[in-house]
């Protein structure tokens, strides 16, 4: 059988399609992390919600505060929160600014209600 030059593939063409190939895997493979990341920091949310009775917002600031002062990524101290909701303790400088972030959010909620 014979190719005609209308079937042959353009010289690079498979290339191309190999480096496009690797390139969507790549972006596939980051938002799956991104995905679970999001889900993991809201389950960690939903256990600062229920134990401390922080709103959404707020829960999230407290997270991301622990995140800093601990120099951990958000993703870490949130797993540390959910570890911790099923009997695992949290690490203790992760308690420690845990307990400070609650701390410092219920004093500016009760500020911000006695203005």
């Amino acid at each position: 059988m014979t190719i005609r030059p209308a079937q042959r593939p353009l010289p690079g063409v498979e290339a191309l399609a190999d480096d496009k190939v690797a390139r969507l895997e790549r972006e596939n493979a980051e938002l799956r992390h991104a995905v679970d990341a999001h889900a993991t920091v809201d389950q960690a949310l939903g256990v600062l919600l229920a134990v401390y009775r922080l709103t959404p917002s707020i829960g999230f600031d407290v997270l991301r505060e622990v995140s800093q002062r601990t120099n951990t990524k958000l993703r870490a101290i949130a797993q540390n929160v959910i570890d911790w909701a099923l009997g695992t303790p949290l690490p203790e400088v992760v308690g420690r600014e845990l307990d400070a972030a609650v701390e410092r959010a219920w004093r500016a909620a009760e500020e911000y209600r006695r203005e």
